[in-house]
């Protein structure tokens, strides 16, 4: 498969963008608010640096960096993060700065980090120990926040800490505890430790279903967190985790696309779909996992057949550049106010689909990285 198109889309988005706009934030323009310091940009500015890593083109970089002088100021506060909110998901695009900090040496972006790293000593926690999704979901632990604290904070303590990774682990220790189903080798999409959300089984804690884009969130989170912890230190428990996730979920894929459905174990049932963001997650995962030796070289070949069906069945060629489609555009469960995301299975794929939104391209693109590591 020739992908060379894959990277003139991606330069594109780049130069579609600004700080102000990114054209891969879908809410944002949907809903036509401003700029903010956000997980959705975050997870896209990950993928850039990556690309950058690959090709060599400081066109990625210099987008990147100019996105975070956007909002980090020199003391290192950044515009509109709201500590009040406790809430993970803006933790996440605070994982550039470690790049940016070593290419440059400018102070700022340290003391951000910094500044990141004491929101999550604020962080309320459940009675485990884990962290609350967000201050709106109190005791509530989802697979989503996973990705978005973890690695940021196992950056900040192997670059700037101690080196102890014992709170990281035990946290992802205890989503293996409370949120595994053994029938399906899977993982709910929340848990709630107080076990009174309307959503929770009133026994487990657990929300009802599996949704594919936090399965991959957190397959995400562990292959980046292996790439992350040095080996002891609790690397070998999150290997286990990591290895015994990628072989259950491989045995959702569809068979002849390589793809994975909305909701994972339910594949062909009336109104589930193949979903693109899950979908590169997975393939993110298995492609690196089997390149930092903690899979077998086996899920490679899986990985890089899920890509290859995302681009034959969603990305489409078109005169302004690529489409990519198939992605969901969020799924959440509550608050309270909300009770439509109750976490059934109606309720997951009622969330609308759309093109080109960062939390389907983010993955794509890092997958594509995996992808231009096989095929430089």
């Amino acid at each position: 498969m020739d992908y060379k198109k894959i990277d003139e889309y991606v330069l594109q988005l780049v130069e579609r963008s600004t700080p102000e706009r990114t054209a891969w934030n879908m809410e944002k323009i949907r809903e036509g608010k401003p700029a903010s310091w956000n997980y959705i940009d975050g997870c896209m500015l990950t993928a850039l640096m990556e690309m950058e890593r690959i090709t060599g083109d400081g066109r990625y970089s210099r987008f990147v960096r100019a996105c975070a002088d956007h909002f980090v100021e020199e003391d290192g506060s950044i515009r509109t993060f709201k500590p009040e909110a406790h809430n993970l998901d803006d933790i996440n695009e605070g994982r550039v700065l470690f790049d940016l900090y070593a290419r440059t040496g400018e102070e700022k972006y340290r003391r951000a980090a910094d500044f990141l790293r004491r929101q999550l000593d604020e962080q309320p926690r459940t009675p485990e120990g884990s962290f609350w999704h967000k201050a709106i979901y109190p005791n509530q632990v989802w697979l989503d926040g996973i990705y978005m604290a973890q690695p940021f904070y196992a950056l900040h303590e192997k670059h700037f800490g101690k080196g102890d990774f014992s709170d990281t682990v035990s946290q992802i220790e205890t989503v293996r505890a409370r949120m595994f189903s053994k029938e399906t080798g899977l993982y709910y999409h929340g848990y709630d430790a107080s076990k009174t959300a309307f959503w929770a089984d009133p026994d487990t804690g657990c929300s009802k279903n599996f949704w594919l884009r936090s399965l991959g969130w957190f397959a995400v989170a562990l292959a980046d967190l292996l790439d992350i912890l040095p080996e002891g230190g609790g690397r070998d428990s999150l290997r286990t985790i990591f290895a015994a996730l990628m072989a259950s979920a491989a045995r959702y894929a569809d068979p002849d696309t390589g793809l994975y459905w909305q909701v994972p174990d339910q594949g062909g049932r009336e109104g589930n779909y193949l979903e693109t963001s899950g979908s590169a997650m997975l393939a993110y995962a298995m492609l690196k996992g089997a390149r930092l030796g903690v899979l077998d070289k086996s899920y490679a070949a899986k990985g890089r057949k899920t890509f290859d069906g995302i681009v034959e069945k969603y990305l489409a060629f078109t005169q302004d550049g690529l489409d990519l489609g198939g992605i969901c555009l969020v799924a959440g469960l509550g608050p309270e106010d909300n009770r439509r995301r109750d976490g059934s299975y109606e309720y997951y794929i009622s969330e609308p689909v759309v093109r080109n939104d960062a939390k389907g391209v983010a993955p794509f693109v890092l997958a594509y990285t995996e992808i231009k590591r096989l095929t430089p």
